[in-house]
């Protein structure tokens, strides 16, 4: 049975280069970084060099890299570290931000004291911000806190986040980025993108789970969400993950070094299976503007999203549903919601993601199988008519 694994935005598999690097720091230099033995300064040394490495990869000082345990607890520091070093006001976030994003903002509006005003930026039918809409809101209610994602999870959609920078800038409101999805995929520079914090993750980029960073301005002021031993800056306190550590910054050195090649592959891999998939009648959302190039998010009209993964799986194809990094708690994808699209044809919804090691057979057999679930599902449902 052929088989391919095409939820590349979920998670991937990590890198040989990235493993190779990381064994080392298991058992033979397993040293704590903040000890002053020889054990530890190998630890302190790995870990520096992978912070430079990290840093590199978006143009930025390794000072400015303050690492966590994953992307979530990174977006996390953000927004309740700043919002507790300023005066409550207001905190704009797009109303298609992943969870780590959408429900901290959220909880600090519900604060009994001290709580933000939360407000959510509306996007267009191709999951855009409304840079026109945003601007209004910002003039209407100055901001103090703004997040804005570089590439939605399930349409790969990008957007505008230095225009966003600006506007934000314009009030003196701080503006952070969650740029995880586009981390290897697209260009990703803190300066150009005008933010004073950003956020990054490993496991998307062929590195291991349980590393990411938080890339801030030096004059962003921040606090802790843990506090201990005053690690990361005093940002971050907990013993340093150095073998994660380790992975993340191969994984970012190589994902900088083949970003071009694999932007081209994916690329063609898409344009092939979204060619043929609207010929079996799909709708590919966010196709009409500027998207990450392995991201493919449609819907056959009338084949529920969840029946079609689960057969597909069945198969030997690995895709996702709906609001796809949030398997656990299915359901309607805020991010269609946002979107406008029907809630019948959201329903349907699939992501496929694209990675360096799909290939064109692979795509072609999974539009043959598709295509036989799909002509199986309508010869059942005309049945039962």
């Amino acid at each position: 049975m052929t088989s391919a694994y095409f939820d590349h935005n979920a998670t991937t598999r990590i890198d040989d280069t990235v493993l190779d690097a990381m064994l080392p720091y298991f058992q033979q230099e397993f040293g704590n970084a903040s000890s002053r033995h020889a054990y530890g300064i190998v630890a302190r040394r790995a870990i520096d060099k992978a912070r430079k490495q990290v840093a590199d990869a978006v143009g930025v000082q390794p000072v400015q890299v303050i690492f966590t345990s994953g992307g979530s607890e990174a977006n996390n520091l953000f927004i309740r570290g700043a919002a507790d070093s300023l005066k409550p006001g207001d905190l704009f976030i797009s109303a298609i931000e992943h969870p780590c994003v959408l429900k901290p903002a959220r909880a600090l509006s519900r604060r009994n004291c001290d709580a933000w005003a939360m407000h959510q930026l509306t996007v267009n039918p191709s999951g855009q911000v409304d840079l026109d809409a945003a601007n209004n809101a910002m003039n209407k209610h100055k901001p103090g806190l703004v997040s804005i994602m570089l590439a939605n999870n399930e349409t790969g959609v990008i957007q505008d986040v230095a225009g966003i920078a600006e506007m934000a800038r314009s009030h003196d409101a701080i503006i952070h980025t969650d740029a995880i999805q586009g981390l290897g995929k697209i260009p990703v520079d803190f300066a150009a993108l005008k933010v004073h914090a950003m956020t990054l993750s490993a496991h998307k980029i062929y590195g291991p789970k349980g590393a990411a960073a938080l890339i801030v301005d030096k004059r962003l002021l921040l606090k802790p969400l843990i506090y201990g031993g005053g690690h990361e800056n005093g940002l971050r306190s907990g013993t340093e993950n150095v073998p994660a550590i380790v992975g993340f910054g191969v994984a970012c050195e190589l994902a900088q070094a083949r970003m071009a090649e694999t932007a081209r592959h994916a690329s063609q891999l898409r344009d092939h299976l979204e060619r043929s998939l609207i010929d079996m009648g799909a709708v590919i959302f966010g196709a009409a503007t500027a998207r990450i190039p392995n991201t493919c998010y449609f819907a056959l009209p009338d084949i529920e999203g969840d029946t079609l993964v689960v057969k597909l799986d069945k198969a030997g194809f690995a895709v996702a549903a709906g609001a796809a990094c949030s398997s656990v708690n299915p359901g309607q994808s805020h991010v269609l919601a946002a979107m406008q699209v029907d809630p019948m044809l959201a329903r349907c919804a699939v992501r496929v993601s694209l990675g360096g090691g799909n290939t064109l057979e692979q795509v072609e057999d999974f539009l043959r199988t598709t295509q036989r679930i799909v002509e199986e599902l309508r010869h059942i449902s005309s049945l039962s008519i």
